[in-house]
């Protein structure tokens, strides 16, 4: 990704959105039994959770300079997301604290394959303009949001503005919407947000509903036209990535995943890793399919330790041909 900065910035990259510990429960079978029945799975895990948290913990581990912008509460589920975004390298200065609010916490049920998700958002929506001054903006080459949807009514009346700014700065933008609970898929401040981003990155379903289409060829000819390039998660099948007529489709060998919880987060963080890094879009698709395969090897999207030097060995596996 380039930029007009002749100054170099503090940070590669500033993720913006959510920040929460996620209770995994990993087995099998881990659908409840409700009148009060015991159910035993394989494990249960607290870890970092949360997609922006999961994005920018990935990003520090593959090299990247990386500070967090998310709202927590005064509480140990805060202090905890505190020490595991500080023991891997991101920045947390910048973090907003809301007391009187509970931080976030989600649980996440996984049985390998798939997964059911439940949120309690806390201080998740907290997220004001306040939060994101300039200045700090202004100290990145690159600005990444995450779950758009959940920061919406807080941050949405804001954010294509600051997102503008940063880019009359120099950095790029990205933006990872993630599901939209409330099903609107892109009302309100959405349009003005999307027009001051540089790289879209949903997975296939949320690109359909985004574009209020049937098929993925429709979604990506529509939501190209609106922002400059897309990327789309294909889950085990790789990636799409398009930049007008240019189109590439990435597909890797088959990993057994243990469990795929925060893969598309971990695959954002390889591709920006990537592009910040100067790679060509091919080699930086190749990079992020490679980092979202080896996240799934451990439990949570923080579980798997990624290093740079395996990512970019697993990577060298990845076909990517033009497509679709």
């Amino acid at each position: 990704m380039s930029s007009n900065r002749t100054v170099e910035p503090a940070f590669d990259l500033i993720v913006i959105g959510d920040c929460n510990p996620d209770v995994l429960v990993v087995g099998s079978d881990v659908t409840p039994a409700f009148g009060q029945e015991e159910k035993l799975v394989d494990s249960m895990s607290l870890v970092a959770g949360g997609s922006a948290a999961i994005t920018a913990v990935a990003a520090a581990r593959l090299g990247l300079r990386v500070a967090l912008v998310a709202a927590i509460g005064a509480d140990a589920a805060g202090d905890f997301m505190l020490g595991e975004l500080a023991s891997a390298g991101v920045d947390t200065g910048s973090m907003p604290l809301r007391a009187g609010t509970p931080t976030g916490m989600t649980v996440a049920l996984s049985r390998g394959d798939d997964r059911a998700i439940l949120t309690a958002p806390g201080t998740i929506g907290a997220l004001t303009q306040a939060d994101l001054p300039a200045a700090l903006l202004a100290r990145t080459r690159h600005v990444h949001v995450s779950s758009y949807f959940l920061l919406e009514q807080s941050l949405g009346p804001a954010l294509a503005a600051a997102l503008a700014d940063a880019r009359a700065g120099g950095a790029t933008t990205s933006l990872d919407t993630n599901w939209d609970p409330a099903g609107a898929w892109g009302a309100e401040f959405f349009p003005e947000v999307l027009a001051q981003t540089d790289l879209l990155l949903p997975n296939e379903a949320e690109a359909e509903r985004l574009a209020g289409v049937a098929t993925l060829p429709e979604a990506v000819a529509s939501l190209t036209k609106a922002v400059g390039r897309i990327v789309v998660k294909l889950g085990a099948r790789g990636a799409l990535y398009a930049d007008g007529p240019r189109q590439y489709l990435a597909t890797l060998p088959q990993l057994t995943p243990v469990d795929t919880t925060g893969a598309g987060d971990c695959f954002n963080a390889g591709l920006l890793t990537g592009l910040l890094r100067g790679l060509e879009p091919t080699e930086a698709l190749a990079l992020a399919c490679a980092t979202g395969a080896l996240s799934t090897q451990g439990i949570g999207g923080s579980g798997y330790v990624l290093e740079l030097t395996a990512a970019l060995e697993l990577a060298r596996e990845v076909t990517v041909r033009p497509g679709p």
